[in-house]
């Protein structure tokens, strides 16, 4: 297993590698869909690494991300892996649009069923939180689809603390997933103590700055037209000058640790505590390599902190996503006293 540990994530039951693998950018948002070949040898690697927890959603394609571990799956591995897949993000005439209402789940639900080659789907999120739709009407059908046994565990992704606890109160949540990294810490006030008063695990998303806190500023120099990164705020000319700083002090640090510094930056976020795993993505088998590496990288109190100072939030120059893409910030639902079905 070559060091990845395993950990509960939550409280209800569920074990996963400490250390997952993001799938998105092997389908869709970072430049064109990779070699579909190269993709599955990849995850096979992960997997026989240790790396056994895999992150995708209906959305990432959209359908072609689940349709590609349907490939991996379906060829005899099934049993060795801790499958989460997402619900609740569409896109119909270029627009974004977030569905939590009750017929919309168990449609998405059977449908990832079918692309992902399973009977049952590990970890269920909501991928956005629709602010239409109460989220104990939401979560009130996940609970059925659990009682049929069609999904074991259900998450949330990107979910406000309120959110979460009325969630919580209709069926236990496992795990909520967020975006958690160095310079992306705008959770740890309300949310992250929420998940621990009420027992629920956290996945971080983009631990590595989508790409930032691996290779610095000049990776987006590099990347294709149609990556998504480049619409980004902190990636934008003036942000991205400014936020080069924290690249070069990550990088100092990581040289007098002998590590490097996604390494660095990603063992930061596995010492935020045993409740917490990381899902960085990568296309390549040496990075994936590398991650696993992140492990074996102790930091210290002082090393913690010193990080930390890097990128504080008056350091950090623009915003995780650009204007009108939903996040945590907005994701109240009305009351259920309210909803009237239709």
């Amino acid at each position: 297993m070559r060091g990845v540990r395993r950990m509960k994530l939550g409280s209800q039951g569920m074990e996963v590698s400490a250390q997952g693998l993001g799938c998105m950018g092997m389908s869709a948002f970072y430049g064109p869909p990779k070699p579909e070949a190269d993709m599955i040898k990849l995850i096979h690697h992960a997997i026989d690494s240790g790396v056994t927890f895999l992150d995708t959603s209906d959305n990432y394609g959209p359908h072609t991300n689940e349709i590609l571990l349907g490939k991996v799956l379906s060829g005899g591995v099934r049993d060795k892996v801790e499958l989460a897949t997402k619900f609740g993000i569409r896109f119909a005439d270029n627009k974004m649009e977030i569905r939590g209402d009750a017929a919309y789940v168990r449609a998405a639900c059977e449908g990832s069923l079918k692309r992902l080659c399973v009977d049952s789907i590990d970890l269920y999120y909501q991928h956005r939180i629709d602010t239409r739709v109460p989220i104990e009407v939401t979560v009130g059908e996940l609970k059925k689809l659990i009682e049929e046994g069609k999904i074991k565990y259900i998450g949330l992704s990107e979910a406000s603390a309120s959110t979460i606890r009325r969630a919580h109160a209709v069926h236990p949540i496992t795990a909520v997933q967020l975006e958690w990294s160095l310079w992306s810490r705008d959770i740890e006030e309300e949310i992250i103590p929420s998940c621990r008063e009420l027992g629920i695990g956290i996945v971080a998303y983009s631990p590595l700055g989508r790409g930032f806190l691996s290779s610095g500023a000049n990776f987006i120099e590099s990347l294709p037209n149609d990556d998504y990164r480049k619409n980004m705020p902190r990636f934008q000319a003036g942000n991205l000058e400014l936020n080069k700083t924290i690249f070069v002090r990550v990088s100092d640090l990581a040289a007098r640790k002998g590590c490097t510094p996604s390494q660095l930056a990603l063992a930061w976020v596995h010492h935020q505590g045993n409740d917490v795993c990381p899902i960085p993505g990568t296309t390549k088998i040496e990075n994936l390599n590398q991650n696993i590496g992140a492990l074996s990288v102790n930091l210290t109190s002082e090393e913690m902190a010193e990080l930390e100072s890097f990128a504080s939030a008056d350091s950090v120059k623009g915003d995780r996503y650009q204007n009108g893409i939903s996040t945590w910030m907005n994701s109240e639902t009305p009351p259920l006293s309210s909803w009237k079905a239709t």
